[in-house]
Parts: structure tokens; C-alpha cells; sequence
């Protein structure tokens, strides 16, 4: 009786403390890229092949290569330990497909915007979104083989960033250079609530 009485008073399972990323930038930044190489679980993609139903829609100058683009978002997990998981959810980069923002960055941490050097323009709507909505985010400079190289410095005037806001390199398409961008966010967060940020 007694083993009875202490399994039904065992403490329940615990539930895990989850924090949502938005992985936002214009259409053919990386977003998809970065989603897929950071989720330890397989991605949930909802991408489509570019068609002629686009022309004239979608612009494809600069990533003429790419052949297909997110119609709803991309989704990815992380688990940072029993007590911490990370949810990813990728934006669509299109305006068409603005209607979608507004809930997938309901109850958001922050955000990164991936910017493309060749479409630097395109990262604009992503920026003026979550800075509208008092949304922490970073920007990560995705460098593409064979893209002309720019200073941070150079980026930051561009697109007119305030100071405080994180400006980092990275490569999408690495996966440690990924977890630092998203470090980088959650350091910014930190600092913005007043919280202590690790070092080292």
C-alpha cells in the first residue's frame, strides 16, 4: 500500500521552458537554409517550386538560381537542455505572404533577420516590422559565395540601424555560425531586460 501511496505522489513531469525565434529576411536570405541546419529535429518546410504564375510577382534578380520560396513558414526545434527548447519558425519572405507574420510572431523572444547583400532592400520590411512592434531582433549579414563583401559598418549605414542593434556575419548554410547568431540574440534580450548576460 505504502509503494501505492508514494508512486501516485510522485511530482509531476516537469515541463520544459520554451522560447520562440522568428528567422525573418527577404525572399532567398537564408531563412529556410538557417532553420534546416540549426533544427536538430527535420524541419518542417513549406516550400514551393517557383513557377510562371510568379512572373511579374516575385523577383528573383540577384538569387536568379533560386527555385523555389516558403508559402507558410519553416519550422525547427532545439533543445538547449531538460528544462530549455528553442522553437524556430522561419517567415515567408514575400509580401504576398505578410498576412502570416502577425502570428507567427505572437509571443516571440526576439528575432533574426538574415540580410543578402546582393537584395539588402529586402531586409527593410522585416526590420520596420518587428522595430513597430517593439520585437528584439539581430541582424546576421548572410555572406553568399560570390557576393561582394561589405564592412559591418558599411551594412549599418545602409539600413540605418540604430546602435544598439546587433550586427553579425554569418554563413546560413553553418551551423555553428548560426548558434552564434541566435546567442547573439538572446544576449540581446538579456541586456534590453536589465538581465545579466553570461560571458565567456
Amino acid at each position: 500500500m505504502d509503494s501505492v501511496r508514494s508512486d501516485r505522489e510522485a511530482a509531476p513531469p516537469r515541463v520544459p521552458l520554451a522560447l520562440k525565434i522568428l528567422i525573418a529576411g527577404g525572399f532567398g536570405a537564408g531563412k529556410t537554409t538557417l532553420v534546416s541546419v540549426l533544427s536538430e529535429v527535420r524541419p518542417l518546410q513549406t516550400e514551393e517550386v517557383l513557377t510562371g504564375a510568379g512572373v511579374g510577382t516575385d523577383d528573383v534578380s540577384g538569387v536568379e538560381e533560386k527555385a523555389t520560396t516558403t508559402v507558410a513558414m519553416d519550422f525547427g526545434r532545439i533543445t538547449i537542455n531538460d528544462d530549455l527548447l528553442v522553437y524556430l519558425f522561419g517567415t515567408p519572405g514575400q509580401d504576398r505572404f505578410w498576412f502570416l507574420w502577425d502570428e507567427l510572431a505572437f509571443g516571440a523572444l526576439g528575432a533574426v533577420v538574415l540580410a543578402d547583400t546582393r537584395r539588402l532592400a529586402d531586409c527593410f520590411p522585416s526590420i520596420d516590422y518587428f522595430e513597430q512592434r517593439g520585437i528584439p531582433f539581430v541582424v546576421g549579414v548572410n555572406c553568399f559565395d560570390g557576393a561582394r563583401r561589405f564592412s559591418l559598418a558599411a551594412v549599418r549605414d545602409a539600413l540605418d540601424l540604430d546602435p544598439d542593434v546587433p550586427l553579425v556575419l554569418c554563413d546560413a548554410r553553418d551551423r555553428q555560425s548560426g548558434k552564434l547568431v541566435l546567442i547573439e540574440l538572446v544576449e540581446h534580450v538579456a541586456r534590453q531586460r536589465g538581465e545579466p548576460v553570461p560571458v565567456g
